[in-house]
């Protein structure tokens, strides 16, 4: 998952502890193995490798495509699994290194959901096209876990955290919440004399639900005091400049919350706008 990973159980009981972890632990390793686009031993590789020709999906490959064609329709575009092809041009590594026109130019001629056929059997995309399944395949494993958690222990409340992509199970025993910290950008604050990002932090109650952040703090490009975000327009092959450094989503389920969170990250100046039109509870920072 590229990050820290953990779980947060209320029991006091070992055993029922240990076997949770492992169990969820199974089941992140078995997401990251069959999606993640850095192996060249799964699906995700076998479309990317595919070259014009069709490459066969499963039923679960089949509804995380559904669910990024949804995305894709909601957002006008603007999430693109297949934009991912973007990161032969950006590296945002925190350096001034921001890539010229020509080098955007060529890579967005294979960019283009659209452009993408599937159905429950197979998927087929123009050569040269790949998949990139980033923006929601963090989200998709917490939620995974998180249902796995509750039918283990259906009367234990559990808190999945993937790198600050969290889900509870349930409410706590007694009416009790689980307490999260979200970490807040702080703009101008004199010690960030290094272009080092100052936070503080805003503590959070969750009894059950999603909540996931998006933002620029740890990836992102700075040059001539403009700062590029690692949230890429797919249309443009460029960064949102103008949007808010960091927004926090909660709602009924992770993958939802980090969706809402990056809708509204490619809102630019807009964000806050559109995440009081869809009546969110969140947290917006810039």
């Amino acid at each position: 998952m590229a990050s820290p990973c953990e779980l947060l159980i209320d029991t006091l009981d070992p055993l029922v502890a240990s076997h949770i972890t492992e169990q969820a632990a199974a089941e992140a390793f078995r997401i990251e193995k069959k999606f993640s686009r850095y192996r060249n031993d799964n699906i995700v590789y076998a479309i990317n490798q595919a070259q014009g020709q069709s490459v066969a999906i499963d039923v679960e490959t089949f509804q995380l495509l559904t669910f990024a064609n949804t995305c894709f329709k909601i957002s006008d575009g603007m999430f693109d699994i297949t934009s991912g092809v973007l990161r032969h041009a950006w590296k945002f590594d925190g350096s001034d290194n921001v890539p010229d026109e020509e080098t955007i130019h060529k890579l967005l001629r294979f960019i283009g959901w659209h452009r993408v056929e599937f159905n429950q059997q197979q998927i087929l995309m123009p050569a040269g096209f790949e998949i990139d399944l980033g923006g929601i395949g963090k989200e998709y494993a917490v939620d995974c876990v998180a249902k796995l958690c509750t039918e283990i222990a259906p009367k234990i409340s559990i808190l999945v955290n993937f790198g600050g992509d969290i889900q509870v199970t349930q409410a706590k025993k007694e009416g009790q919440y689980w307490h999260v910290g979200i970490e807040m950008p702080v703009q101008n604050s004199p010690q960030a004399k290094d272009n080092r990002t100052i936070y503080k932090t805003v503590l959070v109650r969750i009894a059950r639900g999603g909540l996931a952040t998006s933002g620029d703090a740890n990836r992102y490009l700075l040059k001539n005091d403009v700062r590029y975000s690692h949230v890429l327009n797919p249309q443009l092959g460029k960064p949102i400049i103008d949007g808010p450094r960091s927004v926090t989503v909660a709602s009924d389920h992770c993958v939802q919350a980090g969706l809402m969170a990056t809708l509204a990250l490619l809102q630019g100046r807009q964000a806050e706008q559109f995440l009081m039109q869809q009546e969110l509870t969140y947290w917006c920072y810039w």
